[in-house]
């Protein structure tokens, strides 16, 4: 049998810092944690990174190239029901993977001119792709609103999607690394995300709704249950 090849050396910093920016906070993690993880001297990481902010901006160069794929609506034909729940799955899977860039926003925009520039990037085009999935399930006669309404749905599915994670940190921060503790807070972001639809949508969409809700809600445990107190 073939022997699959060793990962080079910038590959497993790059999946190693990941890993230590999205458990202990990126501003907590040098590079010399980092060397030192590695068993590496740092003088080996400098020929790979230039610097702390080298390895950030690689990092968030492959969360970017997901990212992109995630956002694409489907070609040929209108988005349905089951569409924006794939995109609301597969949003939050990625917002977990590189959590950190959404849990250190604030501090790595303020000292990161090219992280500013393509985040605000991404939340535009999430607010557009947003607006995309509601204007085709009003063309179907799925969703009943106006301009302005899904103006600001798409809005507030972006803006409760990018901090739902931090909400989630701050209800109950000594469960946030479990990994069914992880798993009910994704589950109750994208239920949460969804149920802005909820009083818009007609007909079979609408029962179609209920149902996915109902199925999602038996797979929380009632404590996890949105609305319910975790502290």
């Amino acid at each position: 049998m073939q022997q699959k090849a060793p990962r080079r050396t910038r590959e497993r910093i790059l999946e190693l810092s990941l890993r230590l920016f999205n458990e202990f906070g990126e501003p907590n993690i040098t590079t010399t944690v980092i060397a030192e993880e590695m068993n590496i001297s740092p003088g080996n990481l400098y020929y790979h990174f230039r610097n702390k902010d080298d390895i950030v901006n690689s990092i968030f160069n492959q969360f970017e190239a997901e990212i992109e794929r995630i956002l694409t609506v489907p070609a040929g034909r209108r988005s349905n029901m089951e569409d924006v729940w794939l995109y609301l799955h597969l949003m939050f899977e990625l917002i977990w993977r590189y959590r950190f860039f959404y849990r250190d926003l604030n501090d790595l925009l303020s000292r990161n001119r090219k992280l500013e520039l393509h985040f605000k990037a991404i939340l535009a085009h999430k607010i557009k792709v947003a607006r995309q999935l509601c204007e085709d399930l009003r063309s179907e006669g799925s969703l009943e609103a106006g301009e302005q309404q899904i103006a600001a749905m798409a809005t507030n599915m972006v803006v409760v999607a990018t901090y739902w994670l931090s909400y989630e940190y701050v209800r109950n921060p000594r469960r946030y690394s479990e990994q069914q503790a992880i798993a009910d807070a994704l589950a109750r972001g994208c239920y949460q995300v969804l149920s802005m639809l909820g009083p818009y949508l007609r007909g079979d969409t609408r029962l179609l709704f209920e149902k996915l809700s109902e199925e999602y809600l038996k797979k929380l445990s009632a404590e996890a249950r949105p609305g319910a107190d975790f502290l």
